[in-house]
């Protein structure tokens, strides 16, 4: 492996912000103080958005926020060891595991892995593929771009006879793990001889990149690449994204519209399982590869007051709801969830025995 370095409106999901509500029914007040610092790590597929969230709240209330894109693997090492003071993941921890390193779990958003070519003469959304080929080419079985598979159903596209480059991601990623899990269930050959994970055994050769934004650079790089990045760094960097053929037999795009289909369609909505999956749902417009990301923190951390911070900024984000993922590329939680997350914080239990107070001031 070689190494380099507006959303439409939709009735599930209201743009105004069920949160405000909620606060002043709880009658909590929202003023201007100073917070403290906190520091995040992990996905790279959010990262664009919590760093959004970070200025918002540092122009709004004075604490500052950092949040290094490292990857999902790397997020939750770093808060089981309580380097951080959240982590990032897009690959949720189950509950024995969340038990076992005394961690609490928030979904914080929806968004869309999307397959991106660097192609000559192939346009954004113009190149068409179903996941059993995805799986094939990134397997390397499919190695070149006027494969006859390929051409059979994009009739017409001028696919240049040259090789497939992959780019993968080098670290432990949670896009990986959603990306493999894709490919898994499309693919009978790709889950019985490479299966799924953070980080995968990837036949052959491909390019291995750091993060979302390290496979953006490879991909601009590279004639006849093809990698998989979040839905925001397509619309940021203007990538050329590939049409997938989703459950419904359907070619789409992907788009927030889509993101928003699956999501409706699946058990996060419809049960209310947080961790469910959002990959291959039903739907004519639903995008095939939908995922939640989640925040991790420590459940039982020495004090009240060192925790407040970092808690205080989540709950910040919770009360803006979802004004603040407006033109980010990612859409909003069901209101249902968003609203029983505000319980989760009294899972919190600060070891020093003091009231935890993540309210704001």
């Amino acid at each position: 492996m070689r190494c380099l370095t507006g959303p439409a409106t939709h009735p599930r999901f209201p743009m105004t912000s069920r949160f405000i509500l909620l606060g002043l029914l709880l009658g909590i007040h929202t003023s201007l103080v100073h917070a403290g610092d906190v520091r995040g790590a992990g996905a790279t597929f959010p990262s664009d958005v919590y760093k959004g969230w970070a200025t918002a709240y540092e122009k709004e209330r004075g604490g500052k926020v950092s949040y290094l894109p490292t990857g999902s693997g790397d997020g939750i090492k770093r808060i089981v060891a309580r380097q951080v003071d959240f982590g990032g993941s897009d690959s949720p921890l189950n509950a024995a595991d969340l038990d076992k390193n005394k961690l609490v779990q928030f979904p914080t958003a929806v968004g869309g892995i999307v397959p991106v070519v660097n192609l000559r003469g192939i346009a954004n959304n113009q190149l068409r593929l179903s996941g059993e080929l995805l799986a094939d080419i990134m397997s390397g079985e499919v190695s070149r771009w006027d494969d006859k598979r390929i051409a059979a159903i994009n009739p017409g596209a001028s696919l240049p006879a040259t090789a497939i480059v992959r780019i993968v991601r080098a670290e432990r990623s949670g896009s990986t793990d959603a990306f493999t899990k894709y490919l898994s269930a499309m693919s009978p050959a790709w889950k019985t001889g490479i299966g799924h994970g953070q980080s995968v055994k990837w036949p052959g050769t491909p390019v291995a990149a750091e993060g979302n934004d390290g496979v953006v650079k490879a991909l601009q790089a590279t004639q006849g690449a093809i990698g998989y990045v979040s839905y925001d760094r397509v619309t940021q960097h203007k990538l050329v994204g590939a049409m997938l053929r989703n459950r419904d037999g359907s070619f789409v795009a992907a788009a927030e519209e889509g993101f928003k289909s699956a999501v409706v369609a699946s058990d996060l909505n419809k049960k209310g399982d947080e961790t469910a999956s959002l990959l291959d749902q039903p739907g004519p417009l639903s995008w095939p590869i939908t995922v939640t990301t989640y925040v991790l923190v420590d459940a039982q951390p020495k004090t009240a007051e060192g925790a407040r911070d970092a808690l205080q900024f989540l709950y910040w984000t919770f009360l803006k709801g979802d004004a603040l993922l407006r033109s980010t590329g990612f859409t909003p939680l069901p209101v249902a969830i968003q609203a029983r997350l505000i319980s989760r914080f009294q899972k919190i239990q600060p070891l020093d025995g003091q009231p935890l107070n993540f309210y704001l001031n």
